[in-house]
């Protein structure tokens, strides 16, 4: 089990996370199912095509035939989001029978806003109710793949209450970033900085930017998800602040 972050869990945290988590990814359908969230999406976003239990608590494995239906009905594989708790021993151990595999473990993080506010000493990045062209571009460019990027900044732009946070230098956007506000939370999504450009300490005027967004509509704390092999990232969320509240990783079949 992770440690337990300074920003506690409180009573229907994970419920509220999960549901702001697909609001930001803006899967193409989404169904609920015995306390399970499902997402259905033909894009690449693993979030917004997977389904996630709304409650770290133990649940009937016998469920997971159920939700293959669901994803079969959709024209969709399933995938699962699973916690690294305990309680799901019996679903990973059904799942592994039904011949999943399990890939792209994930950490979520949260923080008080007003440390990741905190995390630069520079010009906070500027933040736009919309996303322009330049902005999207970022997720385009060499280094990412385009065809995810597409997806990503498809899907972010869909979101309900999103705003979108870019760092320019001579007419490019060489970091970019967006805050999604649902079920009282402000989610970070979407960080991208230019390879070119990176140590430059861009990424932390990008999240000073949506956490001072986060503020003046009085969100006293803010979650993300950063996948656990990303050791960059995770350094400086660190510093901003973020702990690891749970650990998940996506179910599949090969």
């Amino acid at each position: 089990m992770t440690a337990a972050p300074t920003e506690v869990l409180r009573p229907g945290d994970i419920e509220h996370i999960e549901r702001a988590t697909a609001a930001a990814v803006s899967p193409q359908a989404l169904e609920e199912l015995d306390g399970w969230l499902l997402a259905f999406d033909s894009g690449t976003v693993n979030r917004a095509k997977s389904a996630v239990p709304l409650r770290h608590a133990p649940g009937d494995a016998r469920l997971l035939g159920a939700i293959e239906a669901r994803y079969a009905a959709h024209g969709l594989p399933p995938l699962f989001r699973l916690a690294a708790d305990p309680c799901f021993d019996g679903f990973r151990r059904e799942l592994v029978q039904r011949g999943y595999r399990e890939d792209r473990p994930t950490r979520v993080q949260l923080a008080s806003t007003h440390t990741v506010r905190a995390v630069s000493t520079q010009a906070p990045a500027a933040i736009s109710a919309s996303p322009d062209p330049a902005w999207a571009a970022l997720f385009l460019g060499e280094g990412f793949d385009p065809v995810d990027g597409a997806n990503r900044v498809a899907a972010l732009s869909r979101a309900p209450d999103a705003l979108y946070a870019s760092v320019v230098e001579g007419g490019q956007t060489v970091a970019a970033g967006a805050a999604v506000f649902s079920h009282g939370w402000a989610g970070v999504h979407g960080m991208r900085t230019d390879a070119a450009c990176r140590g430059r300490g861009l990424a932390g005027r990008i999240l000073a930017g949506l956490a001072e967004a986060a503020l003046e509509r009085g969100l006293p704390r803010i979650f993300l998800q950063v996948e656990a092999g990303n050791a960059a990232a995770q350094g400086l969320y660190r510093r901003a602040g973020f702990e690891t509240a749970w650990s998940y990783a996506y179910w599949g079949k090969p």
